[in-house]
Formats: C-alpha cells, sequence, structure tokens
C-alpha cells in the first residue's frame, strides 16, 4: 500500500475500533436494529454496519477488509469506491427491511466487504485478468453456498452471534449495480 491508501486504511480502522471500544452499550445504540429504525433511528441504517459483536469479529473484519483492500482498492478511484459501498450498504439495509422483516439486529462489515469483493472482481473481469477466473467462481461459489447451506463453517468464530449471510448477498448485489455503471481503472494505480 502506497503512504495515501494506508493512511485512509488506517484511519477507517481506527474508527472502527473507537467505535469497539464502546463496548455493550454503543453497540446496541448503533446497530441496526428494526424498532429502532422504524421508530425514527436512522443512524442504525449505517452506523449497523460500522460495529460489532466484540474485538474477535472486529478482527476478523479488519482482516477482511485489509485482504479486500489490497486486492481491489487500486481498480478503482477512491471516490468510486465511496460510491460503490454506499450503493452496497443501501442495498444491505433495503434487503433487510424488505426481504428479512424478521431480522431483529444486525452488527459488522462483512456485507459491504462482499460488495467491495463483487465490483473488485468486476473490475479484473472487464480488463480480462487472469485472476477472474479464480474470483468469479469463488464469490459465486460462497454466495450460493450461504443462501443454500448457511454460513461456512467457522465463519463465526466465538463472536456469539449468527452470520446474517443474506448481508453478503444484498452488499455484492448492491455493489454490481454500482461497479456495472462505472469504469475501472485501465491499469491498477
Amino acid at each position: 500500500m502506497d503512504g495515501g491508501r494506508l493512511t485512509g486504511f488506517l484511519i477507517f480502522c481506527a474508527v472502527l475500533a473507537a467505535l469497539e471500544l464502546t463496548g455493550d452499550a454503543g453497540r446496541e445504540l448503533l446497530r441496526y436494529e428494526r424498532s429502532g429504525t422504524a421508530s425514527g433511528e436512522w443512524w442504525r441504517l449505517i452506523t449497523g454496519h460500522l460495529v460489532h459483536l466484540g474485538w474477535e469479529h472486529f478482527i476478523l473484519n479488519v482482516m477482511g477488509l485489509a485482504l479486500m483492500w489490497a486486492l481491489f482498492f487500486p481498480d478503482y478511484r477512491p471516490g468510486r469506491w465511496a460510491l460503490i459501498c454506499v450503493v452496497s450498504l443501501i442495498a444491505i439495509d433495503l434487503g433487510f427491511w424488505f426481504l428479512n422483516p424478521h431480522l431483529v439486529w444486525y452488527v459488522g462489515l462483512s456485507g459491504v466487504l462482499h460488495g467491495v469483493m463483487a465490483a473488485g472482481t468486476l473490475a479484473h473481469l472487464r480488463r480480462g485478468e487472469r485472476d477472474a477466473w479464480v474470483l468469479v467462481p469463488f464469490l459465486v461459489g460462497k454466495l450460493a453456498w450461504e443462501q443454500f447451506s448457511g454460513a461456512l463453517p467457522y465463519s463465526s468464530g466465538s463472536a456469539g452471534g449468527a452470520v446474517v449471510v443474506d448481508a453478503h448477498l444484498y452488499g455484492a448485489v448492491g455493489a454490481l449495480v454500482a461497479a456495472a455503471f462505472l469504469r475501472p481503472q485501465r491499469e491498477p494505480l
């Protein structure tokens, strides 16, 4: 990672860590919660993706973020990545609201991370990069497995909560919709 990319990554991780330091009280105030959102607590639609079940969940998501950042950040300019992530986040929230009305609460960044993976994979596919032949079946296979068989074994660790696999699907679909209208970098940065 170059200096600017590394700085942005570290700032975002520091924000996530600061939110994790708020503990259970912060998590309950910030998580996506259907009843809270219905009563006007709109911030939950954003902050629910930034808080975690605990430190183990936080570390798993930060490791996933580091991997996605390293693999895919050069594929789009930062403003385009922001748009992709926002559309992914909106797709997750809309999916939860309209397709998962039984979902009481949710925390974590994994849905948006799957969106980043989907948009980055699309960029690699469009440029004809060889790794797309691994990325596409991996992403499609993982999402299909989760929809038909549930979370991958060992994916939740001991963080204390069930993996909401629909977040992964909604995040990937939202990001693909956004990325379909954006041109990736001709050559990675």
